[in-house]
């Protein structure tokens, strides 16, 4: 059953702020994977000698001998992968967890500077800010031109997506504090009832993901509040992996 939310914003309407409630971030919210024996044993601190399920795919995407065994080599490069994107616990078990936020890196790396290649965010609008929920990127053109980015994103997490479509920038709020979570929102610019762009201090890739709300890191967000105003458009489109 859902709870009716206080999340006061400037539209009227018990709607509106409930809405706004429910895109809030649990703001990294590390996600737990199981492992066997041996890696459940591992503390955070030690390095598991566990081969994962994704293991080869883990060599692959770090460069590294690609033969499904673990090595300590291995271990190291995919417990640094894995501290650097917000995953626990990060003992360099290769499991889908990691392996899910490595593909999103590999198309967000892939995106380059021309992250509309595939023409899917609309060019026949002026400044517009551009979600692609398939890759957990945002970028903001002006028509056809890049202004800023791509940069990664978080978005909602399964049961609470992120909605798709074409939106407006109705209320910005620079020092946003959640009423329900009682957590700061900095940088906050509302698109879709409570659903904004705003920075979270931390991981982007942590999983599962936000309420709706489109995470950033905070130079990220700070550049969207210098680059946007009110009315400006906003695009989502796509599927953020695991909805």
């Amino acid at each position: 059953m859902k709870r009716r939310l206080n999340l006061r914003v400037p539209r009227s309407g018990a709607g509106r702020r409930a809405g706004a409630a429910l895109a809030l971030t649990a703001l990294t919210v590390p996600l737990t994977v199981a492992f066997g024996s041996t890696a459940q044993a591992a503390t955070a601190s030690s390095c598991t000698a566990s081969r994962g399920p994704y293991q080869k795919q883990a060599e692959k995407f770090l460069g590294l001998r690609v033969d499904g065994r673990q090595s300590a080599a291995d271990c190291r490069a995919i417990r640094a992968f894995q501290t650097t994107h917000g995953i626990t616990p990060n003992i360099g078990y290769a499991g889908p967890v990691t392996w899910g936020v490595m593909r999103v890196v590999a198309q967000q790396n892939a995106a380059g500077r021309t992250p509309n290649k595939a023409g899917h965010c609309p060019t026949n609008k002026g400044r517009i800010a551009c979600v692609d929920l398939t890759r957990q990127l945002s970028w903001i053109q002006d028509g056809g031109k890049l202004v800023f980015g791509p940069v990664p994103v978080r978005t909602g997490r399964d049961g609470y997506e992120t909605r798709t479509g074409a939106k407006k920038i109705y209320w910005r709020h620079l020092h946003h504090v959640s009423t329900l979570y009682n957590v700061p929102m900095p940088y906050s610019q509302f698109f879709d009832g409570g659903q904004a762009f705003h920075s979270i201090s931390g991981s982007v890739w942590s999983a599962p993901g936000s309420h709706g709300c489109v995470n950033m890191r905070s130079n990220d967000a700070k550049k969207y509040w210098s680059l946007l105003k009110n009315g400006d458009d906003v695009y989502v489109y796509g599927r953020k992996p695991g909805t």
